[in-house]
């Protein structure tokens, strides 16, 4: 239990949803990743996001708190991403 919030086991390698938006990221609450490690005692996790074409488009540490496994009733769902600002 964390700060009163119980926390599900998350495993290596299993897709996780954001539970809030990072804009430094471009990432937006909803969107699916990869854990690609978890920190000791699941302290933290590094979580991949890539694009549905393998693009990858962050990899970024997140707490607990900013992740959730994916569930039974989720619904995959499709953005585009904005062009960058170059």
């Amino acid at each position: 239990m964390i700060g009163g919030f119980h926390s599900p086991m998350i495993k290596e390698h299993e897709c996780v949803v954001l539970t809030q938006d990072l804009p430094a990221e471009g990432l937006q609450t909803g969107d699916m990743g990869t854990v690609v490690h978890i920190h000791r005692g699941a302290t933290a996790y590094e979580v991949e996001f890539m694009t549905l074409a393998g693009e990858t488009l962050a990899v970024v540490t997140l707490l607990p708190a900013q992740v959730r496994p994916i569930a039974r009733r989720d619904v995959a769902h499709v953005r585009e991403l904005a062009a960058p600002n170059f």
